[in-house]
């Protein structure tokens, strides 16, 4: 890790020394020429954000299918009287053809000091319920979920833009040079949308997720080739590639995926010293792992929160599986949400508890989203699900500078377009770079002779919900 209150005092081949281990200083000298001094090149150094940010780091939750909000979070209770009949609200669009009203068949109960509903889908998550924060009035900009999956990690439903982590790691870098700063925790296999949900795209490619398929409980499967074959061996090896690949780079400057390559070979290298120990969950208390739980779930939540306490800077753990849609639940609803919540559940509630215990809940933001949310009314012709609803769905947050115990925005009195507070994607990322000590609207990269930012041209800060 490089102490950055620490490390203006060295040279430059001192600095490169020490981080990674000393690692060859990324073998600059010999790529370079020996009568040339070694220039540092570190695209992840920690970085200080323009302002004081109360976030030093981020877990996104995503519970991708579009999770249901009067199932979960959102209680209507108005829709117990027109159950079975058409709602008196206007027509509004979604993906399918949908019929009468649909009621919760799941119970809410207030909790905590805050007296904040949550539904018996998530007993021990409302046990934490002081520490959330719901938005109940988010949108999206349609009820598909490529575009939509796209907007939630990328700021923009349909164009090639980069994801959140690999906004934040440009800004912030990470604390520890010997793992990824952006680690992408999904089992099976990707998502739909595949890598696209975690691109750098025209940011510079070390800043793209790093994919885990956190489906094993063996850090070696975990993650293809960790151990080499020798470590001097090794590292005479990459050194030669990367005099072959400086050399090709000249004269092809203009082309960042060269350059992206190098890096990635040298972060391969460094993974090795500290990647093994933090993915290998079996090395934690068993008290601990008890209290997450040993299935899959449980291990992925315990994985993110060993990687977040090395230094890791932006975490995103992916709620799918053999189905890449997991929660979009057009029919058997009522049995699917409840499997699905009992899985993460437990595990989602232990992790709150075990960052509150450790101290850092206070500076890692817990974002908690899906894509939208579902229909008050059945899905037709089956009538036993909920079709897709980008107008007005739940989301929750905790930790890094959110105002715990309390409840954002409202949606109408079926649950069915956000009508008190509305909350727009592009508002909920402005508010993550908040929390991290962004201006999203000054935070911009150039490219192709424009300034992009991660909120496009929209976007405000939720202040409402800052502690």
């Amino acid at each position: 890790m490089i102490p950055s209150d620490r490390n203006a005092g060295w040279s430059r081949r001192e600095l490169l020394g020490r981080v990674g281990m000393g690692m060859g200083a990324l073998a600059l000298g010999g790529l370079l020429g020996e009568a040339q001094e070694a220039i540092p090149v570190y695209p992840l150094a920690p970085k200080a954000p323009p302002f004081g940010g109360k976030a030093k780091r981020v877990l996104h939750l995503f519970m991708n299918g579009g999770v249901s909000q009067v199932d979960t979070f959102d209680p209507k209770p108005a829709l117990e009287k027109y159950a079975g009949k058409p709602l008196p609200v206007e027509n509004l669009r979604t993906q399918s053809k949908t019929g009468a009203a649909f009621p919760s068949p799941f119970k809410f109960r207030k909790h905590g000091r805050s007296g904040i509903d949550v539904s018996e889908l998530f007993p021990c998550l409302s046990q934490s319920v002081d520490d959330l924060c719901f938005i109940r009035s988010m949108q999206a900009d349609l009820p598909n979920h490529e575009p939509s999956l796209l907007l939630m990690n990328c700021g923009d439903a349909r164009l090639e833009r980069p994801s959140v982590g690999s906004w934040i790691t440009y800004g912030l870098g990470t604390e520890n040079q010997n793992l990824p700063g952006f680690v992408v925790l999904c089992p099976r296999g990707f998502p739909l949308q595949g890598p696209r949900n975690w691109r750098s795209a025209f940011l510079p490619g070390i800043h793209q997720g790093t994919y885990i398929d956190s489906q094993y409980d063996d850090a070696n499967r975990l993650v293809e080739n960790l151990n080499g074959a020798g470590r001097g061996p090794q590292r005479e090896q990459l050194d030669l590639l990367a005099r072959l690949n400086r050399l090709h780079q000249e004269g092809r400057s203009e082309d960042a995926r060269l350059e992206a390559r190098i890096q990635s070979f040298e972060l391969a290298f460094r993974m090795q010293l500290e990647a093994t120990d933090a993915l290998d969950v079996r090395r934690e208390p068993a008290e601990t792992r008890a209290m997450y739980g040993t299935d899959l779930r449980g291990r992925q939540m315990l994985m993110a929160r060993r990687l977040l306490e090395r230094g890791v800077r932006f975490v995103q753990l992916w709620m799918t599986g053999e189905d890449k849609y997991s929660w979009d639940h057009h029919e058997d609803l009522v049995k699917k949400h409840r499997e699905l919540s009992a899985e993460v559940d437990r595990p989602v509630a232990a992790l709150l508890r075990d960052l509150k215990q450790r101290g850092m809940l206070e500076d890692t933001l817990v974002v908690w989203t899906t894509e939208f949310g579902r229909t008050p009314t059945v899905q037709l012709p089956k009538a036993t699900g909920r079709d897709h609803n980008h107008h007005g769905f739940t989301i929750w947050l905790a930790g890094g500078g959110v105002k715990g115990g309390t409840v954002y925005g409202a949606t109408d009195e079926f649950g069915y377009k956000a009508v008190e507070n509305p909350v727009h994607v592009h508002d909920l990322h402005a508010t993550i770079l908040h929390l991290l000590g962004f201006s999203h609207e000054r935070f911009t990269y150039r490219y192709a002779g424009r300034d992009f930012r991660l909120t496009d041209v929209s976007g405000n800060v939720v202040r409402g919900i800052l502690a």
